[in-house]
């Protein structure tokens, strides 16, 4: 049994892609960064001075009430303490029983953090072309939920991606001749699973449906027609983009607790088959 603070890996694990995940804080010592990129999805890194108490009370404003996880390299004093002085300070913070050493030798997914970009103090900045459809909404809700949960997204004209990329230091992504985007066959969310490195069969399974239905290829599995169908509707909904992306992010939500959770669940009526 965890501690009465402690977090197990396999609780986590359920938590982290959903948007119940707890904001997840990494406070390991730069120098075992350095020997492993690794580090929990969507984890904030921390640095040295965030250890001591002011430097927690710093971080106060921007955990906007949301639960807090700390992760040092085997759930000892730093993650621990940090948690016990956000609990002083009125956040529900816990540290992660057994540390980063016991969630890779469960085997649960981590994202390589030497290919984030720029994050500032406000996270990272995406910028792409207006009016999405799929890959341009499946890319954000896989960055918010797996990368960086504080990033924001610019959607401007397409003529206008690079420019706006360069006056604001954004990434850009699913944009013709950019590194975030289409690779041969592959779509813009197998790009971003790629290069952070992140793995998991329900992520796998969502990245054949988005890359089926992203590019007219609907045979690679019978949800794809679904996606597109799905996607051209709040397409067609929504005239603010941001106001689609927010729309689009509960159905990627949806898409991604099937993929984990349900697939072999099936629906009759009245009774039959495996329904519930």
């Amino acid at each position: 049994m965890p501690a009465p603070d402690a977090i197990t890996c396999d609780k986590l694990a359920k938590l982290i892609g959903t948007p119940k995940a707890p904001t997840i804080l990494d406070v390991r010592r730069a120098v075992l960064r350095e020997k492993d990129a690794r580090a929990l999805p969507a984890a904030r890194m921390l640095e040295e001075a965030h250890l001591s108490r002011d430097g927690a009370l710093s971080l106060l404003p921007d955990l906007k009430d949301q639960p807090v996880v700390v992760v040092c390299l085997a759930g000892h004093g730093r993650s621990q303490g940090l948690a016990a002085m956000l609990r002083a300070a009125g956040v529900a913070a816990e540290y992660l029983e057994g540390g980063h050493e016991a969630w890779v030798a469960a085997g649960h997914p981590t994202m390589d953090t030497g290919k984030l970009p720029a994050q500032g103090a406000a996270g990272s900045l995406w910028v792409t072309r207006s009016r999405p459809k799929i890959d341009r909404i499946a890319c954000p809700w896989l960055i918010r939920r797996f990368i960086d949960p504080r990033a924001d997204f610019l959607f401007v004209a397409p003529a206008e991606v690079a420019a706006v990329a360069e006056m604001t230091g954004a990434a850009a992504f699913d944009t013709e001749g950019t590194f975030w985007s289409h690779r041969g066959g592959l779509c813009t969310f197998d790009t971003l699973l790629a290069e952070f490195g992140l793995k998991s069969p329900a992520l796998d399974r969502l990245a054949t449906i988005v890359r089926g239905a992203d590019t007219a290829r609907p045979e690679l599995a019978p949800e794809c027609a679904g996606l597109l169908a799905v996607s051209l509707g709040l397409s067609r909904m929504y005239a603010d983009d941001q106001a689609q992306l927010a729309a689009g992010l509960a159905i990627y939500d949806a898409f991604f607790r099937w993929a984990r959770d349900a697939t072999e669940e099936t629906h009759d009526w009245p009774t039959g088959g495996k329904s519930r």
